[in-house]
């Protein structure tokens, strides 16, 4: 699991260091244009977009194996209107959703075949029939990973309550779809440094296409990102 996530100490400072999640808007209107009521966030890490539709009248339950990052989430505000598992999709009680989402790096950062097909069942027997999963991927062809360098990722942040925070990421590893990377943080409070190692897999639209079809879902549609036209898709899946 990515340190970012797991280590207490990172997990409170998550939300801080990436502040934007304008990338959110989309997922939130297509809740809205799909008319869910339910919606299951597979990777809800600090809680950002479970507590958004919390706070727009969505139920919601939110499952995540980092549970620092979850411990995060249940303590911010409005915490309560949303139903925290600690877990993966996998192991999560019976449900009925009317929509599950994998936001940002969710789908990508399932790397393993065999957990990556799992969370798809799990989705699966999670949504009512004619409920959608909605998740998004990188395009490979943009080779996002030859930007991940530290001349070009290398910010200080000022946390409240912690201090100044400087932090980068630079490529370790391209092994054919995985691409591993590290993230560095220093504090100025104390000089702690701690790093915080991911890997994400880049797989192909068909390939992603294809592994939907064999667990049961219809692909309604493929949309482009707002906030990274062009490089990445968005797969938006159905349960018959």
């Amino acid at each position: 699991m990515d340190a970012c996530f797991a280590e207490p100490r990172l997990a409170a400072i998550y939300d801080a260091l990436d502040p934007d999640r304008t990338d959110l808007d989309a997922y939130l209107g297509m809740a809205r244009e799909f008319g869910a009521r339910r919606v299951l966030d597979i990777g809800c890490g600090t809680g950002v977009f479970a507590l958004l539709l919390a706070g727009r009248g969505f139920e919601v339950v939110g499952v995540d194996p980092a549970r620092a990052s979850v411990d995060v989430a249940r303590g911010k505000p409005g915490g309560e209107r949303v139903r925290w598992c600690d877990g993966d999709a996998t192991t999560l009680p019976p449900l009925r959703v009317d929509l599950a989402t994998m936001t940002a790096n969710v789908a990508q950062g399932i790397v393993d075949p065999a957990s990556w097909q799992g969370t798809l069942r799990a989705a699966h027997a999670a949504l009512r029939p004619g409920g959608r999963l909605v998740f998004e991927t990188r395009d490979p062809a943009g080779r996002a990973w030859e930007r991940w360098t530290r001349a070009d990722s290398e910010t200080v942040t000022e946390v409240p309550g912690v201090g100044a925070v400087r932090s980068w990421v630079e490529l370790t590893a391209v092994r054919g779809p995985l691409v591993t990377f590290r993230w560095t943080y220093e504090f100025a409070s104390d000089g702690a440094v701690l790093t915080s190692d991911s890997t994400l897999r880049f797989r192909e639209r068909d390939e992603v296409e294809g592994e939907l079809a064999a667990t049961g879902f219809v692909l309604d549609e493929v949309r482009d990102a707002p906030d990274r036209p062009g490089r990445e898709f968005v797969f938006v899946a159905r349960r018959p």
